[in-house]
């Protein structure tokens, strides 16, 4: 009896410091029953063709996803989805485009809310880690690099990705979702969570990109920030066409 309540203890004290010491996480807004229902509604109108009637995800005949469980995604993969247009989606595809909004920002905020009744999930950020006066762009940029760059191009200028899939740009775009996007992975994006990533170092991501946004290209024309291959082709196509163009009036010149 004495080792029973020896380890009754040390699992209690286990899951006590574990309690205390696990990384902080953005708070979650509080969402009201009425909310809660009217996002239920806005679903059943909007979503459950793909996501069934329940959230669990569909599957067409052949066994393709038709659209994923939505149980445990959290408020904040919702209000990044519909808050940039991407969800509900127009044709399906290789990857959920950005369009204009299709819901208000109740409505968004509705949905998150009934989604979020669904499971534990990610919540939408607070607004204090969203105040990029308190963020450090220097360690924001290095953050980025080490952990973005190889998509999203240093610049924040997106690029290509495999089977026409792609990561869009990031510069100029509101940090609430920049920071969502982060926290849930959406689409190809790996999760970056308070395991690997904390708050702080989101808020500075946010800053880091707004910096540049703001900073704009100092050098000259940016050419899409997309490297060597624009540079190559401006080259080619306008400075040795004018070059070229010069030697045939020269050469007629000489005659």
């Amino acid at each position: 009896m004495a080792l029973l309540v020896i380890l009754l203890l040390a699992l209690v004290a286990t899951g006590g410091l574990y309690a205390a010491l696990q990384p902080q996480a953005a708070q979650a807004e509080a969402y009201t029953d009425s909310e809660v229902e009217q996002g239920r509604a806005l679903f059943l109108a909007n979503c459950a063709t793909c996501h069934g009637l329940d959230a669990a995800g569909l599957s067409d005949p052949d066994g393709q996803t038709l659209g994923p469980s939505l149980i445990g995604v959290g408020a904040a993969a919702v209000d990044f989805q519909v808050g940039t247009g991407r969800m509900p989606m127009q044709a399906s595809g290789a990857q959920a485009r950005q369009k204009p909004q299709q819901m208000n920002e109740e409505q968004t905020r509705q949905l998150a809310a009934y989604v979020a009744s669904l499971g534990p999930g990610p919540s939408v950020p607070d607004e204090e880690w969203l105040d990029t006066s308190k963020g450090n762009a220097e360690r924001g940029g290095e953050i980025f690099r080490m952990n973005c760059a190889m998509c999203h191009n240093a610049a924040g200028a997106g690029g290509a990705l495999t089977r026409g899939k792609y990561a869009p740009p990031v510069v100029g775009v509101e940090g609430k979702h920049v920071y969502e996007a982060m926290d849930t992975g959406p689409q190809n994006m790996p999760v970056f969570n308070e395991t690997n990533l904390s708050p702080e170092d989101k808020r500075d991501v946010i800053t880091y990109l707004e910096t540049l946004e703001e900073t704009g290209s100092p050098g000259g024309i940016s050419l899409g920030s997309l490297g060597p291959v624009t540079e190559g082709l401006y080259a080619w196509t306008i400075i040795l066409s004018l070059l070229l163009g010069a030697a045939v009036w020269l050469g007629a010149k000489a005659k």
